[in-house]
């Protein structure tokens, strides 16, 4: 009950997971993983994915979590039914709960995805969306330049805004869509720009909230929630640099990020 919650994700993106995690259960320590020196994973081979998912999932074992959040859309898209079944622990990704809400908000069932190119290529979020309701039409897109520029802390301005607009004019030429989902956890960083240019009729989903309520719902369902109330004591790991995600970490948390370390991860065992 009092073990951590993992986080892994290819980079920083995922901490847009973990804030929300630390906001919807207060009680709840963390422990995060982002790999930030093997980033992106969106180009990168299915099997290559997967084997440096489980390297970071090997980590976190080794940390006694009790429950596992996929928070890289790729790495979901190419593991989670591998690690649901190998692991004796919940493991959660964010493509379901990301599809569901977007379902909800959607009035005309037209939804745009945009992620990675290993996300896209998957198929992950049509076949997620249709298995919910099989009449949703999808636009989906790769913005395989979005990643880099969010690892490297430019996420407003005019670089940002320009690199939004060349990836997205063919998105937003679709003026069917009303809901767009943000298909990886590096994007809500650039949500503001994202907004600014697809216009405010479409309606923008991030999946952090509701995999942070998905993960609270497991966590009850298994009895697994800390229900003393205290300040945890999160930690974070990088296998890159240190500068450049404390500055992101501290511009999502909006407070100083304490526990970091570079991680050095091993080679799978398990794949």
């Amino acid at each position: 009950m009092n073990q951590a919650i993992g986080v892994i994700d290819s980079g920083v993106g995922g901490l847009t997971v973990a804030n929300e995690l630390m906001r919807q259960l207060p009680n709840e320590k963390l422990i995060y993983l982002g790999d930030t020196l093997r980033c992106p994973y969106g180009p990168r081979s299915k099997e290559e994915v997967k084997k440096f998912t489980w390297e970071m999932v090997d980590f976190l074992l080794k940390k006694q979590i009790k429950i596992l959040v996929v928070a890289c859309n790729t790495a979901t898209a190419f593991t989670l039914s591998e690690l649901k079944q190998k692991l004796n622990i919940p493991v959660i990704g964010v493509i379901q709960p990301g599809s569901r809400a977007a379902i909800k908000f959607t009035s005309n069932n037209h939804i745009g995805v945009i992620g990675t190119e290993g996300t896209i290529r998957s198929n992950a979020y049509t076949e997620a969306l249709k298995s919910i309701n099989s009449r949703i039409h999808v636009n989906s897109l790769a913005c395989p330049m979005f990643v880099p520029m969010v690892e490297q802390g430019i996420v407003t301005g005019e670089q940002a805004e320009q690199v939004v607009e060349e990836s997205l004019l063919s998105m937003k030429q679709n003026n069917h869509i009303d809901t767009l989902i943000l298909g990886c956890t590096h994007y809500p960083l650039l949500k503001d720009t994202i907004q600014a240019f697809i216009g405010s009729h479409v309606t923008i989903i991030s999946s952090s909230e509701e995999t942070a309520r998905e993960t609270s719902t497991i966590l009850d369902v298994h009895q697994l929630l800390n229900k003393r109330s205290h300040t945890p004591e999160h930690r974070f790991y990088t296998t890159g640099e240190l500068d450049i995600f404390t500055e992101i970490a501290e511009s999502i948390f909006e407070k100083t990020i304490e526990n970091l370390q570079t991680a050095t991860i091993e080679k799978a065992i398990i794949c």
